[in-house]
């Protein structure tokens, strides 16, 4: 198994080698993990990764290997039998059913109702219109239609849910991810400004020759500070749910800006800015950052860059408790003046197709708040966003 196992990984692009096999099979010998698959999980990245930017590409091979590994829940407390969400009984509905259903009446009503459901309801349902399940026109399940609703398991199709039920694990962007075209490297570049610092350690030529000249031929070195990009970026990254297809375009982006600025820092978000960001995916629910030590950390000089689709609920945008994984007590726009006031250069990069724009208002809310600097994640786009970064 364990050979298969290795072979899964080098496809992936994990460059593991037989020493580490040997030495991971040699901890199982020890019995160091034993008949559990999250010390199994841990021991075995730890014996076959060498450098923790492979970490990503050794859990999508371990998943796809073994498959069956257990969901994280938001709400262990209540557990819903599985045969309740499956989506066979998917209901199609046409445009004029659609536009004819209206929404429940905000997110608080839409809570307590969840609760009330959860109370009654003792059987799966497929297609209906009221209780927990598939399909049809409930606010509650997956699979259907609705205005606005809570999403439990599933996939997202309309971008719609104010509520997301389960505990969802992101993964972070791979910022070694070979770039398709060096184009997004070029664009960036023009938000370069070189300024020299450090101690001298660079010949300066011109000089020199003035000052040996000066000194009837006697040879007088002088040098200068070695000139550096002086550029300093503040990156803020979407990722998870409705940002899953743009991946790869995100990966080159962050790829290039990675290579491109010495002075980078970035953060992740899930659809809105709020009182807490993350840098690693995988620990995004212990290992927080208050957003408002982000504020007070970085100077003025930082140039803001947004990457997302901006398609989430309004609610999110507007309402207090209005994010669709926890509840915060300020609403989603109000931090994200707080970022616009501290730092008046800022754009908006959006992967989705800009002719989309007009159909979901939270990408139309956002747009406005930046004072209608969003741009298409394309490479016109992140050329007009940099212009406007750099003036």
């Amino acid at each position: 198994m364990l050979i298969g196992f290795f072979f899964a990984l080098r496809q992936s692009g994990v460059p593991v080698s037989l020493n580490e096999l040997l030495v991971l099979l040699e901890a199982l010998k020890q019995r160091i993990a034993f008949a559990d698959m999250d010390d199994f999980y841990l021991l075995s990245r730890l014996c076959l990764v060498k450098d923790e930017k492979y970490f990503d590409r050794f859990d999508q091979a371990f998943g796809t290997y073994f498959q069956g590994l257990e969901k994280v829940r938001l709400f262990p407390e209540t557990e819903l039998p599985e045969d309740w969400l499956r989506a066979e009984f998917l209901k199609h509905l046409s445009a004029e059913e659609k536009q004819q259903m209206e929404a429940l009446g905000g997110l608080d009503k839409l809570l307590d109702t969840l609760q009330e459901r959860l109370k009654e309801q003792q059987n799966r349902h497929a297609g209906g219109n009221k209780w927990i399940g598939t399909g049809g026109t409930s606010p509650f399940g997956h699979s259907g239609y609705n205005p606005e609703g809570i999403r439990i398991g599933g996939e997202s199709r309309h971008k719609r849910a104010v509520k997301v039920w389960e505990q969802r694990q992101f993964r972070n962007l791979d910022d070694s991810q070979t770039l398709g075209t060096r184009n997004i490297q070029v664009a960036l570049r023009k938000l370069r400004r070189f300024a020299r610092e450090g101690a001298a350690e660079e010949l300066d030529l011109p000089d020199t020759i003035r000052s040996t000249a000066n000194n009837a031929g006697l040879l007088d070195i002088k040098l200068v500070p070695e000139r550096h990009n002086a550029a300093k970026v503040l990156l803020f990254l979407d990722v998870g749910g409705s940002m899953d297809p743009y991946i790869r375009t995100c990966e080159q982006l962050f790829s290039a800006v990675r290579s491109e600025f010495k002075h980078l820092e970035y953060y992740y978000f899930h659809n809105c800015v709020y009182e807490k960001l993350w840098q690693d995916n995988r620990r995004r629910f212990q290992e927080t950052v208050p957003t408002l030590d982000v504020l007070r950390t970085y100077g003025k000089d930082y140039r803001v860059i947004f990457v997302g689709d901006a398609a989430m609920s309004p609610y999110e945008l507007m309402e207090r408790y209005g994010s669709v994984e926890h509840m915060n007590e300020e609403a989603g726009q109000v931090w994200l003046q707080r970022i616009l006031d501290v730092w008046d250069k800022a754009v908006w990069l959006n992967p989705a197709r800009e002719d989309y724009w007009q159909y979901t208002r939270s990408t139309q809310m956002i747009r406005q708040q930046l004072g209608g600097h969003m741009y298409p994640l394309t490479l016109a786009g992140l050329e007009a966003a940099i212009s406007h970064l750099a003036r």
